[in-house]
C-alpha cells in the first residue's frame, strides 16, 4: 500500500484573540524521532505556555499519539491529530507552540484553533507519495545495458546505482507486479544472457 507524507518540514503561524499559535510540521519515521522533534521545539520556545503535539506513523496510520500539554483535556492534541489523519498524512509530527495572549478561548475555541493551526502547516507542506519498491539487480552485457535502462525508464521503473565490471550490474526499484515484466525484458534484450537477482523491499519516495 502507498501513503503520503511531507517532503520537508513546514511552519505556520496563526494569531487568534491575541494568542499566537506556532506550528512545526516535520517528517519522522519513529516515535523516538517524533519525541526528539518535540523536545527540540520546546527548547526553541522555553517561555511558551504550551507545546501541544500529535504524530502519526506507518503506512496505515496505525501509530497515533497526541498530547494536550496542559490545555483542557481533548482541546489540543486530539484536534491536531484529527487534522493530520484527515489530511491523509503519516510519518509526520506536529507541534503547536502557544503563546497565551490573555484572552480565554474556551474549549470550542481552543479545539478550532489547534486544528486550524495544524491545517495551516499542512497546507504549506510539500507532499510526497511513498510506496513499497523491490530492489532488482540485473547483470547484463554492455551492449544491452543502455537499452535496458532506457526502456525501464520509459516504463516508469526506478533506476538505481550501476557497477561496471565484466558486465553492467544495474539496480532497479520496482513494484512487486513489475518484477516479472522487468525479468522478461532483460531476458528478451540479452537473448537470455542477463542475470536477475531480486533483493529487499522497502518504502521509497516516488
Amino acid at each position: 500500500m502507498q501513503y503520503e507524507t511531507i517532503r520537508e518540514s513546514a511552519d505556520a503561524e496563526l494569531e487568534i484573540s491575541r494568542s499566537r499559535f506556532l506550528t512545526r510540521l516535520e517528517r519522522v519515521e519513529s516515535e523516538e524521532a517524533a519525541r526528539e522533534v518535540i523536545a527540540r521545539v520546546r527548547d526553541e520556545h522555553p517561555k511558551a505556555r504550551h507545546h501541544c503535539t500529535a504524530f502519526v506513523l506507518g503506512p496505515d496510520q496505525r501509530t497515533q499519539r497526541s498530547s494536550d500539554d496542559g490545555e483542557p483535556s481533548g482541546t489540543a492534541g486530539a484536534p491536531m491529530l484529527a487534522a493530520l489523519v484527515s489530511a491523509g498524512l503519516s510519518d509526520v509530527v506536529a507541534v503547536v507552540t502557544r503563546y497565551f495572549g490573555g484572552v480565554l478561548l474556551g474549549a470550542g475555541g481552543l479545539t478550532r484553533a489547534y486544528r486550524a493551526a495544524v491545517a495551516e502547516a499542512v497546507a504549506e507542506a510539500r507532499r510526497v507519495t511513498r510506496a513499497p519498491r523491490t530492489t532488482v539487480l540485473v547483470r547484463a552485457p554492455y551492449d544491452v545495458a543502455a537499452t535496458l535502462e532506457a526502456e525501464a525508464r520509459r516504463r516508469g521503473y526506478g533506476v538505481g546505482d550501476a557497477a561496471y565490471g565484466e558486465a553492467v550490474e544495474q539496480q532497479f526499484l520496482v513494484a512487486a507486479e513489475d518484477i516479472p515484466p522487468l525479468t522478461a525484458l532483460a531476458a528478451e534484450l540479452s537473448a537470455g544472457a542477463a542475470g536477475v537477482t531480486v533483493g529487499d523491499t522497502d518504502y521509497v519516495d516516488l
